[in-house]
């Protein structure tokens, strides 16, 4: 497929890429310094974005048949998340391209006590913020109007290896048999490339974990 990927240049970014280029998608990647990314492959194209301007959204967009968003928000630039979501759905909308799958955030998901993982005890206080602006940033994806879908990751997501075995959900976190929900970053990328040729999940979301 001819897809567009933005985020190139964060964790999650550059591993659904080499996932993408391994399956022979061919992939064009915008972000702001197109010269950070060192892969060589035929199937990739690099050019410069501002992802908060919509129009220049629409120009990397048109032509293709699915756009990923893995962008990743720093610590404190929680407003951004926001930004971007709307520069996406607008940019895509003048583009003519309906696909999107989102990289997502997991606190959001609902845990065993019915309760969302963000306000459970034991999430971390200082990525609240984080996770209120992913929630919030799901909204607006839900209400686009696009062919969405929101990929949430395991509540730990950390570098590993690619197994090709994990467990998928929708709505509620996935744990194992001691109550952990973990994913690699590989095995994510893996399932954010199953979605996009196999569109299990359009507009809805899905989660994975072991």
């Amino acid at each position: 497929m001819k897809t567009v990927l933005f985020g190139t240049s964060g964790t999650l970014g550059r591993a659904i890429l080499e996932e993408a280029l391994k399956r022979g998608h061919e992939v064009t990647a915008p972000l702001q310094k197109p010269e950070a990314i060192e892969i060589q492959h035929g199937g990739l194209l690099t050019l410069p974005i501002d992802l908060l301007r919509p129009e220049e959204v629409a120009q990397a967009a048109k032509g293709h048949e699915a756009v990923i968003s893995a962008y990743e928000p720093g610590f404190g630039a929680e407003g951004e998340l926001l930004e971007v979501a709307r520069s996406l759905v607008e940019g895509l909308k003048t583009a003519g391209v309906n696909r999107l799958i989102v990289v997502g955030g997991a606190g959001s998901l609902k845990t065993d006590s019915g309760d969302r993982l963000m306000d459970t005890p034991e999430f971390p206080e200082e990525v609240k913020p984080l996770a209120a602006a992913h929630a919030d940033a799901y909204e607006i994806y839900v209400h686009s109007g696009l062919d969405y879908t929101y990929a949430s990751p395991a509540a730990i997501i950390s570098p590993g290896r690619r197994t090709g075995q994990f467990r998928i959900g929708l709505d509620r976190l996935v744990v194992d048999e001691n109550g952990r929900s973990e994913i690699s970053v590989e095995d994510y990328a893996a399932a954010v490339i199953d979605e996009l040729e196999e569109g299990h999940f359009i507009k809805a979301r899905f989660t994975v974990g072991y």
